[in-house]
């Protein structure tokens, strides 16, 4: 746990007790505060009585006697609209914060020498898969490293300071919405797509919260650059003067700055000549261009911080993957099962249907704004869609001549698909990249990925682990 110092022997509302909030809770206790809990969910408030926590309504509490207002990132700040925990907060002029600030605030009030060095990563796709490789290359590094965050552990959970030379922290946008002072070594943007519109008034928005990440100019910011959006924040980031690495897997970076790919291989220019520097086609888990955006920024940001590029590249070729992400799960003769249940959007589903030149997908869920319409262009490369969830409708509409199949649930699905796999006599791919949230059928995307996995098993395939 990380002590939250700065609010000692004063009262914090903390509203919102899951991981978050109770952690968040826990860190200020740690650090003297007094700790005021409320959540709309009866078990979650008695959890916390049950821990010794003063749980109160404060729906009608006395807010002038509050130093903060601990949010939870499920909470809306601005939009659809202020949750009532902020109306009460703003009218009686107390601050608002989340647990991404309470752990900046904590790192902050340590003596410069010593403070961990702390890397952040967001992005609409990509965040996790790139906070995981950073914390496996710097452990193969032999750095004492804690990774957490939007991922596994929450931050304030995470072990102290004395116990570690780097975090590596994936950060939401809503997490962001909620932060001040934030100040990482390093940042990290993979990409902007369309996803929380809703929660932040529009795109606009969505890219105002996702830029807070380089908010101190003294980050070291890098950055994908393929979108219309991550472009413009690059450019407005060298005209305040800022050095940024930018990274782009679709054109070669003219300058000696920033990294991209070339024939497979991540490059970079030294002297303005191009240098080849890890060959991709090597890597266990980092098939698709996507990838290679998270593996150079990867690259990047750990070689900027001194780690050598020689410990770095073989580290990255050695990366395991993260579950339920481009996951190769089994083998069933001649046919590979791919799980890549994160993708709850089209834009996360292009990384993967770019990424085979053929395949029999599994797609469905529930719809995100667009569906599937921006995939168009990839659907020459589906041999036959299999469809489950609320979107198979609307998804088989918008495939018209491409091959698909109704399915509804994800046991059916992946039968037709592995029976339709085999009766091609070749090497095939069954993909479950649903294009769509999970929230239909599953509590989460994880949920869903697990399903995948036991329909694949039950079929008789063999574990990618036991091949």
């Amino acid at each position: 746990m990380i002590p939250v110092p700065g609010f000692e022997g004063r009262r914090v509302a903390v509203f919102g007790l899951g991981r978050s909030g109770l952690t968040a809770a826990r860190a200020l206790k740690a650090g003297g505060a007094l700790p005021v809990l409320w959540d709309d969910s009866v078990s979650s408030r008695m959890q916390a009585q049950a821990e010794g926590f003063d749980v109160e309504d404060l729906t009608s509490a006395d807010w002038s006697g509050f130093a903060a207002l601990v949010l939870s990132p499920g909470a809306p700040l601005t939009h659809p609209e202020p949750h009532w925990t902020v109306g009460k907060a703003k009218a009686a002029g107390v601050e608002i914060v989340g647990d991404i600030e309470l752990f900046a605030r904590a790192i902050a009030a340590l003596p410069e020498g010593e403070r961990p060095a702390v890397i952040a990563i967001t992005g609409t796709n990509g965040k996790s898969t790139t906070t995981a490789l950073i914390g496996w290359v710097l452990k193969q590094a032999g750095c004492k490293v804690a990774v957490g965050g939007n991922i596994g552990i929450g931050v304030l959970a995470l072990p102290p300071p004395t116990e570690v030379d780097f975090y590596v922290l994936e950060v939401s946008s809503y997490q962001l919405d909620l932060t001040k002072t934030f100040t990482p070594r390093a940042a990290i943007l993979t990409n902007i797509s369309p996803d929380h519109l809703e929660r932040h008034g529009g795109m606009e928005g969505y890219v105002a919260a996702k830029r807070r990440i380089f908010q101190d100019p003294q980050t070291a910011p890098y950055l994908g650059v393929d979108e219309p959006e991550t472009e413009a924040i690059w450019r407005a980031l060298v005209a305040e003067g800022r050095a940024v690495d930018p990274v782009s897997v679709n054109r070669p970076m003219t300058n000696d700055l920033g990294m991209y790919l070339l024939d497979g291989w991540l490059a970079y220019n030294a002297g303005g000549q191009p240098a080849k520097i890890v060959d991709l086609s090597q890597a266990r888990s980092l098939a698709g261009r996507h990838n290679a955006q998270n593996a150079a920024l990867a690259f990047l940001a750990i070689t900027d911080l001194g780690i050598p590029e020689e410990t770095v590249a073989p580290a990255l070729l050695s990366f395991p993957g993260l579950a339920h992400r481009m996951e190769h799960v089994a083998t069933l003769g001649r046919i590979r099962f791919i799980n890549d249940s994160k993708a709850t959007n089209a834009d996360a589903a292009r990384q993967a249907l770019s990424s085979y030149e053929r395949s029999f997908w599994i797609a469905g869920g529930r719809a995100k704004a667009g569906g599937i319409d921006d995939l168009e262009d990839l659907f020459p490369r589906v041999v036959e869609a299999f469809l489950i969830g609320e979107a198979a409708g609307a998804f088989a509409a918008r495939l018209g001549d491409t091959p698909h199949r109704t399915c509804g649930d994800m046991a059916s699905a992946v039968k037709a698909a592995a029976e339709a796999a085999a009766a091609t006599g070749r090497d095939e791919v069954v993909l479950l990249s649903p294009a769509a949230a999970s929230f239909d059928q599953y509590p989460d995307f994880e949920a869903r990925g697990e399903a995948f996995r036991a329909a694949v098993l039950a079929l008789g395939a063999v574990p990618a682990s036991a091949s």
